[in-house]
């Protein structure tokens, strides 16, 4: 039976679009032990992943080496005898912890020069792999052998009991069809639809009859606060309040997800939910919604995709040119779960 340590990115939704690659492991290695070595933040939708045994805590914060600290937990992770790990991330210090646990095995792309502690270290082929889940599952596969395409897109479940107990805790029912925002965006403000434009698309669906609840991270209180503000007093607020599986629970009821390029997206995606997908600074072509009830929103100007956290050029154009009543063309009619 094989063991194998993935090495988890430490965004939420590249979490999401890591799941092919945990798929396709289990094909090729029926029966395998599948941990996952990621953030605590991400460990909530990580359980929710069939393919995944155990969750480990990576403690380590963005940007710190922690040399004696990553030795130290690989030392640790030795008598676990993993016979494989793969390491998702391209940095140097993401590899020190398999090569610390001595698995004889250790595979992922060269990276920040990573010969030595990667000994199964693979040169990507960006235009062979333009998609970052392209990108994770290649490196489920043997050196020589390439992708099957189509890949399985990501999905996600949210239980019954867990739906259930997401609307109790909340006070929420299902009498009207649920538009949920996710207004946030981790990486940046060039990747957030503004805030006057959610909170006029609120208007439009609640006039239309739906309940509007707005989904996000503590860090997003603030901009769904403005939303709720701007003549929406009848929206749920829930920004700051869920943890990862009641956020999960919730987009599960959705009727239609309006959501900025986030982790949110990701797992409205993966869940299956009629989406909006609305993309500024970043690119679709990289790391798109993966599900046909998903439709991106982008507007084509020259200097879109620039990939910055905010607009380098001061107009904001790429989100400011698409407006609410653009999106509102592409609402669907109301139908079932």
């Amino acid at each position: 039976m094989n063991k194998i340590l993935v090495i988890a990115p430490s965004w939420v939704g590249d979490c999401v679009l890591m799941q092919p690659m945990l798929h396709r492991l289990l094909q090729r290695h029926p029966g395998a032990i599948i941990d996952v070595l990621a953030p605590s933040w991400t460990a909530k939708l990580l359980h929710q992943l069939p393919e995944v045994n155990e969750v480990i805590d990576n403690p380590f914060p963005h940007g710190k080496l922690g040399l004696g600290e990553r030795r130290r937990l690989g030392v640790q992770l030795r008598d676990a005898q993993y016979d494989q790990a793969i390491v998702l991330p391209n940095s140097w210090k993401s590899a020190l912890v398999p090569f610390f646990a001595d698995i004889p095995l250790r595979t992922g792309f060269v990276g920040e020069m990573r010969y030595g502690l990667l000994n199964d270290a693979r040169k990507l082929n960006e235009k062979k792999l333009p998609l970052m889940v392209e990108r994770f599952a290649q490196l489920a596969e043997a050196v020589q052998d390439e992708i099957a395409r189509p890949l399985p897109s990501p999905s996600l479940r949210a239980s019954e009991a867990q739906r259930a107990a997401a609307l109790a805790k909340f006070g929420l029912t299902l009498e009207k069809p649920v538009a949920v925002f996710c207004p946030g965006a981790e990486y940046g403000e060039a990747k957030r639809w503004p805030a006057h434009y959610y909170a006029e698309l609120a208007q439009h669906l609640r006039a239309d009859g739906y309940e509007v609840w707005l989904i996000g991270s503590p860090k997003d209180k603030e901009v769904a606060d403005k939303i709720v503000a701007l003549g929406n007093e009848p929206c749920r607020n829930f920004c700051g309040a869920t943890d990862l599986t009641e956020a999960i629970a919730l987009l599960s009821c959705a009727d239609l997800v309006v959501s900025n390029d986030s982790g949110l997206m990701h797992i409205a995606a993966a869940l299956d939910r009629p989406l909006l997908a609305i993309f500024g600074s970043s690119s679709p072509q990289f790391t798109p919604p993966l599900s046909d009830n998903a439709q991106v929103l982008k507007i084509d100007i020259s200097c879109s995709p620039c990939f910055k956290r905010e607009c380098p050029q001061g107009h904001f154009n790429c989100m400011l040119k698409l407006t609410p009543k653009l999106v509102e063309r592409y609402i669907p009619v109301h139908h079932k779960k």
